[in-house]
């Protein structure tokens, strides 16, 4: 079977994320207690169940440690692969406080502190609950990521074959933060930046006017080349150390032109390495881009 943990911090999406599995095919099971996994997994294998998706969060307090374990055994048998969904804490309190629900291990803290917890609190709780389970896991940052664009990322992630490194080309603005689940990040705003152009100001780096200004300057193309070059160097010591993903993150100001079209120059360059085909999988993302409201007909 293809198992797919869903984990993470509360607030940060996993219910978005279990319908985009339920969509795809998967059997989704929401909030399933640690220790009935292993029963669950054989009653779906005795079903002949192919594809389940199961969320597991901190509501189940001090079980979840041995969760890394359990994946480790029922990996033996099955594909298993872990999606941890987290979010700055800023934007977790804005989502609880309009929603107006309180915060899962909200009770359990106050109740190990003698007195109430504040939000904070229970969210930090929860970080140190999670942080095994992130560190094995294929990682997102929803923090600046409508509802719409983390569905649409992880049917692209669904799409990539199960085996071997995902390496994620992902361009993104520093104005909006750094992803957190950026395993290499390359700054690219020393760069000569379209913006100052009016024409090109309101294009991307996917536009022919754009991309024909950036071509055109040597240091955007020794910056490309240093970027390749340090990936392929260090790649294979990736693949050896037996990651199921590694993102690399590229980042302009606004995350609209240089970093769009150097993400778009990668892509296009490791799509050509045929030698690297049979044991790495390729994804492009464009976070600020991707996050933009769909434009009206």
């Amino acid at each position: 079977m293809q198992i797919h943990l869903i984990t993470g911090i509360s607030g940060s999406g996993k219910s978005v994320a279990l319908r985009a599995f339920e969509d795809s095919g998967y059997d989704c099971v929401d909030n399933l207690p640690v220790p009935l996994l292993e029963n669950l997994i054989t009653a779906m294998e005795n079903e002949g169940r192919e594809f389940v998706a199961v969320a597991i969060d901190a509501r189940r307090g001090q079980s979840i440690a041995e969760l890394p374990t359990l994946l480790e055994t029922i990996s033996k048998k099955h594909q298993v692969r872990v999606l941890f969904l987290n979010a700055d804490t800023n934007t977790l309190v804005q989502r609880f406080s309009e929603t107006r629900r309180r915060h899962p291990l909200s009770a359990a803290v106050s109740a190990q502190q003698n007195q109430s917890a504040t939000i904070i609190e229970a969210i930090e709780r929860e970080r140190s609950l999670l942080d095994p389970l992130r560190e094995q896991a294929h990682s997102i940052d929803t923090s600046n990521l409508p509802s719409h664009t983390l569905r649409a990322w992880i049917h692209e992630l669904l799409k990539e074959k199960p085996n071997g490194l995902t390496l994620i080309l992902e361009s993104f603005g520093f104005k909006k933060g750094v992803p957190s689940e950026a395993d290499l990040v390359f700054d690219v705003r020393c760069l000569p930046n379209p913006h100052y152009d009016k024409v090109l100001r309101p294009l991307t780096g996917h536009d022919e006017p754009v991309k024909a200004f950036l071509r055109e300057l040597p240091v955007v193309k020794s910056m490309e080349e240093d970027i390749v070059h340090f990936i392929e160097k260090w790649l294979p010591s990736y693949i050896a150390d037996g990651r199921s993903y590694l993102t690399v993150a590229i980042g302009c100001t606004g995350g609209q032109h240089r970093s769009v079209f150097l993400v778009d120059q990668l892509m296009s360059y490791f799509s050509k390495q045929s030698e690297l085909h049979s044991c790495i999988d390729l994804i492009q993302r464009h976070r600020e881009l991707d996050s933009a409201p769909p434009k009206a007909a």
